[in-house]
């Protein structure tokens, strides 16, 4: 599948770690690991919606498109849907929402997250795999979630889901046999039209109870199809520690 768009937001201001996208990884920009990252999931368009120039002109080595968007933007979602609108995207465009801190995104979650949601009538998808420890069941900084027999996501939360009323009575030091166990990988789909009436949502008081936005859709009556991931997600980059740490990890490849 290559008929799909994906779109960076890459925000300068990042509280924990200033200047995020331009920060060197292995000798280059961040945003510019996540870019070949969005390339080699081939992507119709990779686009990169920024706040500020500096990143803008990054981005350009790489022959990819640049959005300057507004930086009173609270989320990605919000930076994407003024990226749609300048862009002039179809309404039944797909865009893979790829965070700008992701420099190890794997190129077929990419297109599996896509995938998702061009086989689903649903207008958000998003992806998922299986928890493999009980500590991460228990930590509130994994996102957990459940899913319909179709796939389609039940609830998401920080708290473990769902609850084994008897295992967990007695024991809480190993995952039950039965599941199934999901923890949530944050990157989306969208089709435009969705995207656009997604963020003109306020926020929901379960995305406010539990800080986590795609509980907006939910709270308002949309679908979220949920897919398995193909292959690990690497974690993200939201702190010097996390940056020393891909370091690392881009030297061990």
């Amino acid at each position: 599948m290559t008929d799909f768009v994906v779109a960076i937001p890459a925000r300068y201001g990042a509280s924990r770690l200033p200047g995020k996208p331009l920060r060197l990884l292995g000798r280059e920009p961040l945003v510019l690991h996540v870019v070949r990252r969005a390339l080699e999931a081939g992507a119709a368009e990779v686009v990169v919606a920024t706040d500020d120039q500096r990143i803008a002109d990054v981005a350009s080595a790489l022959k990819v498109r640049t959005c300057l968007t507004s930086p009173e933007h609270a989320s990605g979602t919000d930076r994407l849907a003024e990226c749609a609108a300048l862009m002039g995207w179809a309404h039944d465009r797909i865009v893979v929402n790829l965070q700008g801190d992701e420099p190890f995104a794997p190129p077929d979650g990419i297109r599996a997250v896509a995938e998702a949601l061009a086989g689903s009538s649903c207008g958000m998808a998003t992806l998922a795999t299986p928890l493999d420890a009980a500590a991460m069941l228990w930590d509130p900084n994994v996102v957990k979630l459940v899913r319909r027999a179709d796939g389609r996501a039940l609830y998401f939360s920080r708290a473990p889901l769902p609850w084994d009323r008897n295992r967990f009575a007695h024991d809480r030091t190993l995952l039950p046999p039965r599941g199934p166990w999901l923890r949530h990988i944050g990157i989306y789909a969208y089709r435009v039209a969705f995207l656009q009436r997604f963020a003109a949502l306020p926020p929901g008081r379960l995305e406010q109870v539990e800080a986590l936005e795609q509980l907006r859709a939910l709270e308002a009556g949309e679908d979220i199809q949920v897919a398995l991931a193909p292959s690990p997600f690497p974690a993200g980059v939201d702190t010097p520690e996390d940056l020393a740490r891909a370091e690392a990890q881009l030297g061990s490849r």
